[in-house]
């Protein structure tokens, strides 16, 4: 990996973050000031709490399916890039989402 690449962009994603999580912080502390009752700020962190567990099992399922997409174009020996190669990996993300969208249904 050529660092001249990767460390840029691990920097923004890490800017990033900072700045969602700051921005998180600051709501959430205006909504404790602002009077809200205790009932609206445990049910915005249970709401928050929630999505935070669906966004890990939707990355964990996309990201197994991709890992197995790659599995499937190694166990078949594909060297170049090909149509067949980009539909097996975008078949498989498609399949882990649908896999996410079963799992949540049933989850609530």
């Amino acid at each position: 990996m050529n660092p001249g690449i990767v460390v840029p962009v691990a920097l923004f994603v890490c800017v990033t973050y900072a700045i969602k999580v700051c921005v998180d912080a600051v709501a959430r502390r205006r909504m404790m000031q602002a009077g809200g009752s205790a009932e609206l700020v445990a049910s915005v962190l249970r709401e928050e709490e929630l999505r935070r567990r669906h966004s890990s099992l939707r990355w964990g399922i996309v990201l197994l399916s991709v890992a197995l997409g790659f599995g499937l174009i190694q166990w078949f020996g594909w060297q170049d890039v090909t149509p067949g190669m980009v539909a097996v990996l975008a078949g498989a993300t498609g399949l882990g989402n649908l896999a996410f969208f079963a799992v949540s249904r049933k989850l609530g």
